[in-house]
């Protein structure tokens, strides 16, 4: 089977890994606080500042908001008046593929690519010990710094003699994600988005670089559906505490607020079961990824029989192609590296409107009841926003 990956259905979008995407953000601001860099996919720190259009800064704010993507936020303005306000002139950026925090965390903290990172899902197999590996909670995964070898952003603009200090939940400090993505500088503990705010003001007190991350809003997403009051709910208290951040933080902060990805609320009546379904399951070893994008990693000389097969269950619910065929159209990035590519599923498999895949013989309960999920490459999925306010 051979898949023209090139041509994709109208209603999804191929991932951008330049300047006009996640991952050209942190060189773009490491760009405005006069750091010299280029990754290793070719994005030049000052290019990037230059195409998003951030100003030269001494104190920068970078804030990522998990799971806003900019569909979402547009949808929901009505919630969020100071998000709103800076509507007009965002930029919609593309996430990575798969559009998951895991994929796009490297992408974002690297400024490359999931193909580069070795960071490719919410679950992946660990080629050393052909089990799943959770990049989430980094359980079965290996040490952070073999798997991920790209130098974290954060970590060359603290290398380069400027202040930086990351915020975020107190367990999440020395975690595997955030030592592989996003290390550099200082790590300043804070629970509640209020406490979060608060410590970033202090720190930028005098000219650096603190980056916040905020994950509720993904997580009431995840639980209660993009389209609940739940999440309507989650986006005002955000609102809230970025507005009196913008408000608080020294004349002539640059202050820039992302998101990783987006995000589509599923329905049950289009979600196939890969244990249920023996013509998903037959020559199958394992399945990773999440239920939007999935990593399916085949007997050996089976990849091409699995993909027919999945084609034909799932039809017009999925788009399903040959790992290496993904990796000549650069859907993992420019230059997927070499190690990396036994990380990806034999077969990968993006699904379309509100379709999933699940399988319950690795998943747990919980992860079978989410309303709300990403990782494939609908528009809703792949675009985030790019806002910029200077106080």
């Amino acid at each position: 089977m051979s898949t023209d990956v090139s041509a994709l259905p109208h209603d999804l979008v191929r991932p951008r890994y330049g300047t006009d995407s996640l991952a050209g953000v942190l060189p773009g601001v490491a760009g405005a606080l006069g750091v010299e860099h280029v990754t290793s996919t070719g994005i030049d720190a000052a290019d990037a500042c230059r195409d998003l259009g951030l100003p030269a800064a001494e104190r920068v704010c970078v804030v990522l908001v998990d799971g806003l993507g900019y569909a979402n936020l547009a949808d929901r303005a009505g919630h969020a008046p100071f998000l709103r306000s800076l509507l007009p002139a965002a930029r919609r950026l593309s996430t990575s593929f798969p559009s998951t925090t895991a994929a796009a965390l490297g992408t974002f903290g690297t400024g490359t690519a999931p193909g580069r990172t070795g960071m490719l899902g919410y679950t992946q197999r660990n080629p050393a010990t052909g089990g799943l590996a959770n990049m989430v909670s980094w359980d079965g995964a290996p040490p952070p710094a073999e798997l991920q070898q790209e130098p974290p952003v954060l970590r060359v603009v603290a290398g380069a003699g400027i202040a930086v200090a990351s915020t975020g939940p107190a367990r999440f400090a020395g975690s595997g994600m955030t030592v592989a993505a996003l290390s550099g500088g200082t790590y300043l503990a804070a629970e509640s988005l209020a406490d979060r705010v608060d410590r970033t003001v202090r720190a930028l007190r005098s000219p650096g670089l603190v980056y916040l991350y905020w994950g509720e809003v993904d997580k009431a997403g995840h639980h209660h559906g993009s389209e609940s009051w739940q999440w309507g709910d989650e986006l005002e208290a955000l609102d809230r505490e970025l507005a009196r951040l913008a408000r608080s933080l020294p004349t002539g902060t640059l202050l820039v607020i992302t998101a990783d990805h987006g995000m589509v609320d599923v329905d049950l009546a289009a979600r196939w079961d890969v244990a249920a379904t023996p013509e998903l399951s037959r020559d199958v070893e394992l399945v990773g990824g999440e239920p939007r994008a999935v990593h399916v990693y085949t007997s050996p000389g089976s990849a091409e029989a699995v993909a027919s097969r999945w084609t034909d269950v799932l039809g017009d619910a999925a788009v399903v192609a040959l790992r290496d065929d993904l990796v000549d159209a650069g859907r993992f990035g420019p230059g997927t590296s070499d190690r990396v590519r036994p990380t990806i599923g034999d077969v990968v498999v993006a699904m379309r409107g509100r379709a999933t895949v699940v399988d319950t013989r690795t998943q747990t309960a919980a992860s079978l009841t989410l309303v709300g999920v990403h990782g494939s490459l609908t528009a809703r999925e792949m675009q985030v926003p790019l806002l910029v306010a200077q106080a």
